[in-house]
């Protein structure tokens, strides 16, 4: 099973998330996808991902997060032992989204929203001081992101695979390249967990 998480203003219609369920459709694994629409808030937003993990095997899952839902998954993969595909993640969201504060719009909408500042602090309580686990998970990232620090994503998943791009940005339209890789980190055997 693949759990995709989108990142802040994002949702189930940006490019990654969208170009992920129609690969998986093509290889007729349409059932194994989900990708929920985040909440802005934080804990709802990881309340709305347990609540599909509920029940399934911790080693049939991988949690694929963009930006935020990277560090989401980041979270995921601790709590419950599965397996995380990071695309340009997150690492230290509270520092980066503190200046978001306030009320904007998704980038595939005009819908308005409020990043409420309580929800900085429930960015904190789901900070991961160090993933404990390398194997279980894949770092994608673009040395031209230019909303995230790339080097700080390789230190912070030291020991983990990793695929550094050169150049691109936090978009990483590459990623729709990289899914026979993804699928083969998805698909390894069950891991220690």
């Amino acid at each position: 099973m693949i759990l995709y998480l989108h990142g802040f203003r994002s949702s189930p219609h940006s490019f990654k998330a969208k170009a992920m369920q129609d690969y998986m459709a093509r290889c007729g694994r349409s059932a194994e996808f989900f990708c929920p629409a985040l909440s802005p808030s934080p804990a709802i937003a990881i309340a709305q991902a347990e609540v599909i993990l509920a029940g399934v095997d911790p080693a049939e899952v991988t949690v694929v997060g963009s930006s935020l839902g990277g560090f989401y998954a980041t979270w995921l993969a601790e709590k419950y032992g599965c397996k995380a595909f990071l695309v340009n993640p997150a690492v230290k969201p509270p520092r980066e989204l503190e200046s978001y504060v306030g009320v904007t719009t998704y980038y595939h909408s005009d819908e308005v929203f409020e990043f409420k500042v309580e929800y900085v602090d429930e960015l904190r309580a789901l900070a991961i001081p160090a993933i404990t686990q390398p194997e279980r998970y894949f770092l994608l990232a673009a040395t031209g992101d230019e909303v995230l620090d790339w080097r700080e994503m390789v230190a912070f998943y030291q020991g983990a695979q990793q695929h550094i791009i050169e150049g691109s940005d936090h978009g990483l339209a590459e990623f729709a390249e990289m899914f026979d890789v993804v699928m083969a980190f998805c698909d390894a055997g069950v891991h220690d967990a």
